[in-house]
């Protein structure tokens, strides 16, 4: 059974884990790559907003962040982690909901949410200079993959659209796809 907990900041073994599943699912970003750095990012987060971990059997199986954005009325969903046994297993849905939730009780209207596409995972990664086809490429952002599809197709799956694009905000091609929901 799978229950999910608002983390606090003396939760020490809860960020502890939490951090664990964080490293563990960005192994490329710099910043979170090790525990040290991803329980930093967690305290970070829980400083400027919520934590909120899908618990089973006593381990954190995926966690996600919310920071508190435009006077409370927008909340950015920043990160969504969810360890690597647990996936496809509706606890990154679960999480979203729970995050949503508290986000509509404390009164805001919008989740955002930055997917970042910095592996080359979208179509977008093929393009040279997207700017000329903004803003008609929005709707048109699909993974390469379907085996490992980009981070977008879940987010949709969760009703989130694409709003926006910084592109090359990761460099030449890697650009950060942003997209929202109305609550």
């Amino acid at each position: 059974m799978m229950e999910m907990v608002q983390i606090d900041a003396g939760q020490t073994e809860l960020i502890e884990q939490a951090a664990v599943v964080l490293a563990r699912t960005f192994p490329w970003n710099d910043e979170w790559n090790t525990v040290h750095g991803a329980r930093e990012e967690v305290h970070e987060i829980l400083r400027e907003g919520v934590v909120f971990a899908a618990v089973g059997n006593g381990q954190v199986l995926g966690l996600v962040g919310g920071l508190i954005t435009y006077h409370g009325k927008t909340w950015e969903l920043h990160p969504l982690a969810v360890r690597a046994g647990s996936r496809r297993s509706g606890v990154g849905r679960a999480l979203v909901a729970r995050l949503e939730e508290a986000a509509r009780v404390a009164g805001a209207v919008t989740v955002m949410v930055g997917a970042d596409d910095e592996d080359g995972r979208t179509n977008l990664s093929q393009i040279d200079d997207v700017y000329p086809l903004l803003p008609g490429l929005l709707a048109d952002i699909v993974s390469l993959d379907p085996t490992n599809p980009h981070p977008v197709d879940f987010y949709r799956k969760c009703g989130y659209q694409v709003v926006g694009l910084m592109p090359d905000a990761n460099g030449p091609r890697k650009p950060d796809i942003l997209m929202a929901k109305r609550l």
